[in-house]
């Protein structure tokens, strides 16, 4: 099992803890991890895209001159597709993009995003991780003491309102918890923030 430091708020170190190997210790699979990241986002498409054919375009009702003596090309509607304001052809139409992947895929993903983090070095536990008001100020010294610069997800074992409203207006940082939390998230975050409580959620899920 590996072994990692555990920080106080203060970014004092307090103690350490053991990542479950087959959660946190096996060899990132690439392929899995892309193939999660491209059904979250497919299914965070609203899919709303519509254009009008030529039956919806208003006008065209009649011929716009006679088939033949006219030396011009036949037409049948000014609404056709060639025709300037006319309908869009094949154009897309509402519909759904989501899908879903193997179970067995979505875990191999998720175990490959969290060993990947460890090996990275970009996952930071937390002894606790509590507000007991919302502010900003402090969850923004946090991140300070923790040597966290950029990009940033935090993770509670479950939904803190505190937590999540104190760094809603930090840019760059994300807070979920464990019942929420997604592939895209992890690789995406940067630096993975987590308490040692939500550790044992992860582990005892995806063990």
């Amino acid at each position: 099992m590996a072994t990692v430091k555990v920080f106080d708020m203060s970014g004092n170190e307090v103690s350490s803890t053991e990542l479950a190997d087959s959660v946190f210790g096996i060899e990132p699979n690439q392929a899995v991890m892309h193939m999660a990241v491209v059904n979250y986002l497919a299914n965070q498409r609203q899919g709303t895209q519509s254009t009008l054919t030529r039956t919806e375009v208003s006008g065209g009702g009649r011929k716009p001159w006679r088939q033949k003596g006219t030396g011009n090309a036949r037409q049948g509607s000014i609404r056709a597709p060639q025709w300037r304001h006319g309908g869009v052809a094949l154009g897309p139409k509402p519909r759904s993009y989501r899908y879903t992947l193997n179970k067995k895929v979505r875990r191999l993903a998720m175990k490959s995003a969290l060993s990947a983090k460890v090996q990275e070095g970009n996952l930071i536990v937390l002894d606790t991780l509590t507000m007991d008001e919302f502010k900003t100020k402090k969850m923004t010294a946090m991140l300070k003491a923790l040597n966290v610069e950029k990009k940033a997800l935090i993770v509670t074992a479950d939904a803190d309102v505190k937590v999540y409203k104190s760094a809603a207006n930090i840019p760059g940082v994300k807070t979920t918890h464990v019942g929420t939390l997604n592939v895209y998230d992890i690789l995406n975050g940067g630096k993975f923030i987590v308490a040692k409580n939500a550790i044992a959620k992860i582990e005892e899920v995806y063990a």
